[in-house]
């Protein structure tokens, strides 16, 4: 498969037909969560709880999905549950058309704080929030396993 550039992609809201794609970019990816297909369909439902936001980045040209990120929202804040990029196409700007994607959305359903948690070894991770505007905003020790460590916690204020 060809790479793209972000400007050749389109981020739109997931759809259950993207679940396919969504759950092979996810279990190709050592560090993305590795959801059971009944948590997409969860997230794709409007009155689940917590309600989420799913979006999806895919080719313009083919509607081929790369990339996905999923937040949930307990108002005033949100919480960053899922982002993944098909290894293919990453740093290419994909997160970023995505990152920005939720923050419109977000900023529609009035969330004041975006938040997530990511490895503290995961440096590219949190380079990357970072230059989104990420702050660290505390830690939390032995958040993850398999192996165990600890996780950075990070917010992004939304104007």
């Amino acid at each position: 498969m060809t790479s793209v550039s972000a400007a050749s992609v389109s981020v739109r809201k997931m759809v259950a037909a993207d679940l396919e794609q969504v759950m092979a970019i996810a279990a190709s990816l050592k560090d993305a969560p590795h959801w059971r297909r009944s948590a997409y369909v969860a997230a794709l439902d409007p009155v689940s709880m917590p309600c989420r936001i799913a979006l999806v980045a895919a080719k313009s040209s083919s509607n081929n999905v790369i990339g996905f990120a999923i937040a949930s929202l307990i108002p005033p804040q949100a919480e960053l549950e899922s982002i993944a990029i098909r290894l293919d196409e990453q740093r290419m700007g994909i997160g970023s058309k995505l990152i920005e994607g939720l923050i419109e959305e977000l900023r529609t359903a009035a969330i004041r704080e975006f938040m997530l948690e990511v490895r503290a070894s995961n440096i590219a991770a949190v380079a990357f929030y970072q230059e989104q505007g990420w702050r660290g905003s505390g830690m939390r020790p032995r958040y993850y396993a398999d192996p165990e460590e600890d996780a950075i916690l990070m917010s992004y204020s939304i104007r």
